[in-house]
């Protein structure tokens, strides 16, 4: 009987999924300049954070623990940070978990809060932090993934290779609602829309955004997905972080320095 494999977003060697478009529609379709998202962070090597508030970012707690970070990338400037805070809900995978106990692992990956905010040294001026989706009614949505992530398309799957490439952007709709956790479907065919796609190797911490009303709002945050077959093929679902969960801890540890709203 197979297991479930839930794949966090990864370095190459753990064999997770990539930021994967169609493959009938052209790759330059989704390709976007870097000005598409101001607010958009790149961490050391691979990974992403989103500017909530002009002195903080979102991201992944999983994506913070690969290579210590004492600079990020924001807008073109490089900048310096004060802090890591870590959700204190947020546990590393026991040594040999997943090959020993699957469904025991993926019990305890899906319910780790993989969430963390990191403090700049300064507050940045020239760029505007991103509004968190305050609601509840994520089911359905349509969402607008940005990444930077190695890329594939549906058919063919993941191209091994750099897990730092061009910005892309894609869409998908939220197809069920967990606790922690945003889920949607690779879809393929007439249920695809036409820039359809999933975030993946690489996107960790990455934006999942719904525009309303002329503004971004942050509703989730690149995680995983839950699959038995090799990566970035049709029909995989991707398990992304839910931030409407985490806006209490968000908002207390940040405190009053002015999280990122809609004008």
């Amino acid at each position: 009987m197979k297991h479930l494999a839930f794949i966090l977003l990864l370095p190459a060697s753990t064999m997770a999924s990539a930021i994967v478009v169609r493959h009938d529609v052209a790759d330059s379709a989704y390709l976007v300049p870097d000005a598409a998202l101001p607010a958009l962070v790149d961490l050391p090597h691979e990974g992403h954070g989103v500017l909530i508030a002009p002195q903080w970012v979102l991201t992944a707690a999983h994506a913070t623990q690969w290579h210590p970070i004492a600079e990020v990338m924001l807008n073109g400037d490089c900048l310096k940070v004060e802090e890591v805070l870590v959700h204190p809900g947020y546990k590393q995978l026991p040594d040999g978990l997943m090959t020993s106990n699957p469904e025991r692992a993926i019990d305890f990956l899906a319910h780790l809060d993989d969430i963390a905010l990191i403090k700049l040294a300064k507050p940045v001026a020239n760029v505007s932090p991103i509004a968190l989706y305050e609601g509840h009614a994520e089911l359905g949505k349509t969402v607008v993934l940005f990444g930077k992530g190695a890329t594939g398309n549906g058919k063919t799957g993941q191209i091994d290779g750099a897990n730092r490439t061009r910005l892309r952007r894609a869409e998908n709709v939220i197809s069920a609602v967990e606790d922690r956790a945003l889920v949607y479907t690779f879809d393929n065919g007439s249920t695809a829309l036409p820039l359809e796609g999933m975030l993946g190797n690489g996107d960790s911490g990455g934006p999942v955004l719904l525009y309303t009303n002329g503004h971004w709002e942050l509703l989730g945050l690149a995680r995983g997905r839950l699959s038995t077959s090799p990566p970035g093929y049709y029909g995989q679902q991707s398990h992304q972080i839910r931030v409407s969960y985490y806006l209490d801890w968000i908002r207390a540890t940040i405190g009053g320095t002015g999280l990122g709203r809609n004008a």
